[in-house]
């Protein structure tokens, strides 16, 4: 067996702390799999677990596994219909999901509607948060079945977004294209001193071939004529804009995260917004600097590291942060497509789950669960030095 990585009678530390696996489990339940094991072969050890999420589906349910609390909102979903969900409160600090108010898992039926879906029920809930008190207001844009350049969150907010006739559009990118007035100042003045934050990590502008309608819209059922319609539905948007005389809204739409959650991200910058970086903004957000300070071995992970991984996702992030404090970090993952050089330069190790069966572990949450038990123990054997029954030997894992 492998050296392990701390001297005997000490009590070592480990932040276990990954994204979710996406389709298969949640961050926390990986977090939960991945303790299981390592406890069972190092008792003496001092697990600490940490959910994390980047602004996608579940940056609510990471942040409330810290001191945020969950609040239950009751808001417009993206067809039209009432959906409940939650936001984030800490304190004057309020967390909304975007995916939780207009997400493609809110579709009736699975059932996509890529030019009507509206964002209006993002705005209905950043409402509720300033209505309790709210300065600081942190959206968190992706995973949405909207393309909507957030017309729809501008309008709940008091925007006027009117046709010829001073009727207000309908819902949708496709409502934008009857669009010939427009007022963004009640909008403006409901967030007037509020910190707005934008997590994203998404880098797209709003328009053309790199913006959301031609890259995300098809994830969502767009056809090739429904990213046309978008796109020039959008472009129409921020020419009525500019021409209401609203500060740089052609500026706007060429910002990198501006095409983030279906234009939700032009939307914010329009209100006052900031881009950031959601892996790194999450990571502060839940306290990650000060459990690293704590940690003599992290593990963190997602369901897939691969060049994407690389541009700054969590467990990328995660890593560059225990690097600066001198903590080694052990990564896991559904499936691994970096090189070893790639991986090398921020894990100590990585795993990918596909490598240790033969199954197709992707959607299978039980079989997932099995197999980062058992990486857990590998990783205590290995790096820890376990004490446990039965524990699995690292090497049947083939730890690179």
């Amino acid at each position: 067996m492998p050296p392990a990585l701390m001297p005997s009678g000490l009590t070592p530390s480990v932040l276990i702390a990954p994204d979710k696996f996406k389709g298969s489990l949640a961050a926390d339940a990986v977090a939960r799999a991945v303790a299981d094991g390592l406890r069972a072969a190092a008792p003496h050890a001092h697990v600490t677990t940490l959910a994390l999420a980047d602004g996608g589906e579940g940056s609510v349910a990471a942040a409330c596994t810290g001191r945020f609390r969950a609040e239950t909102v009751v808001v417009t979903g993206p067809v039209g219909e009432p959906v409940t969900a939650s936001v984030a409160r800490d304190g004057r600090t309020v967390l909304v999901e975007a995916a939780a108010m207009c997400g493609l898992g809110l579709l009736p039926q699975g059932r996509t509607a890529p030019l009507t879906a509206t964002s209006r029920g993002i705005g209905e809930a950043v409402r509720h948060a300033l209505a309790g008190g709210a300065d600081t207001l942190v959206l968190a844009l992706g995973g949405v079945a909207t393309t909507d350049g957030g017309a729809g969150l501008l309008q709940s907010l008091g925007a006027v977004l009117a046709d010829a006739d001073g009727t207000p559009v309908g819902p949708g990118g496709r409502g934008l294209t009857d669009l010939h007035h427009v007022d963004l100042t009640e909008a403006r003045a409901a967030l007037a001193g509020v910190d707005l934050i934008l997590a994203t990590d998404v880098d797209n502008p709003l328009l053309g071939a790199h913006g959301t309608a031609a890259v995300y819209g098809p994830q969502k059922g767009a056809t090739a004529d429904d990213v046309r319609e978008l796109d020039a539905a959008l472009t129409g948007f921020v020419r009525r804009l500019a021409a209401a005389g609203v500060p740089d809204a052609d500026g706007l739409a060429r910002t990198a995260g501006a095409g983030a959650a279906g234009g939700l991200g032009y939307a914010g910058l329009l209100l006052g917004g900031r881009v950031r970086s959601g892996a790194d903004h999450f990571l502060t957000l839940l306290g990650a600097d000060e459990l690293l300070a704590d940690a003599d071995l992290v593990i963190t992970g997602e369901g897939s590291l691969d060049e994407q991984s690389l541009s700054g996702k969590l467990p990328v992030a995660l890593a560059r942060r225990a690097r600066r404090q001198g903590v080694p970090v052990h990564a896991v993952a559904g499936r691994c497509t970096l090189s070893p050089e790639q991986a090398g330069a921020h894990f100590r190790s990585v795993q990918a789950l596909t490598d240790l069966t033969d199954q197709d572990c992707a959607t299978d949450s039980a079989l997932s669960a099995q197999l980062l038990a058992r990486y857990g123990r590998a990783v205590a054997e290995r790096w820890i030095g376990g004490c446990g029954e039965g524990a699995v030997p690292a090497a049947r894992l083939t730890l690179t």
